[in-house]
């Protein structure tokens, strides 16, 4: 599978940076709205944003249960800010009524880097990125309060996990899309590549 064809969830958030990402990584891509176009990719990119916005349109445009269905059935799936806090099995602090899709067995604490105001760019090593650290945007990031025996945290900034993988599923604190530096979205072609 030479060129994946990965789509991003294009409900809400940073829809059109990742797209760039992933075809500067080598992906062919497309925008996800219903749930009848998740069954024609190969992965599956879930952008920053609001994670509770994302999680009541992901309901009313009828694709909540959908994305859990392929995510069990092994859709590779990376969450960046906002997608992590989806991919994740328990929010600590969610809002009323949030859901999430899951997948990764960990326990995220959302805006836990502080308030828009509190944004910040950090240099962040990744396990599985070569070539030094990534710069990492953190835009009200949420950490990872704790993971499971299956998740692998790939990096941890100031004493906190702001990148984790599990199985088929990678998720990120920060935002790499952001920067230009597409090599985090390499590591998940890749990993879209090798689960084809």
């Amino acid at each position: 599978m030479s060129n994946p064809v990965i789509g991003v969830l294009a409900l809400q958030g940073d829809v059109r940076e990742h797209l760039a990402a992933l075809t500067a990584a080598g992906a062919a891509v497309s925008e996800i709205r219903r749930p009848e176009e998740l069954a024609a990719v190969d992965g599956l990119v879930i952008p920053g944003g609001e994670s509770t916005t994302i999680s009541k349109l992901a309901t009313a445009f009828g694709l909540l249960e959908p994305l859990r269905d392929r995510v069990r059935a092994g859709l590779p799936v990376y969450g960046s800010c906002a997608g992590m806090i989806m991919l994740a099995d328990k929010i600590l602090d969610p809002r009323s009524g949030q859901e999430t899709v899951g997948g990764i067995d960990m326990i995220v604490r959302r805006n836990a880097f502080g308030r828009q105001n509190e944004s910040f760019e950090a240099a962040v090593e990744v396990a599985g990125v070569d070539g030094g650290p990534v710069e990492g945007v953190f835009i009200r990031a949420p950490w990872v309060e704790s993971t499971g025996a299956r998740a692998e945290v790939l990096a941890v900034h100031e004493g906190h996990t702001v990148a984790v993988r599990q199985d088929h599923l990678l998720a990120t604190s920060f935002h790499p899309e952001l920067t230009g530096d597409h090599r985090v979205h390499e590591l998940f072609v890749n990993l879209v590549r090798t689960s084809g």
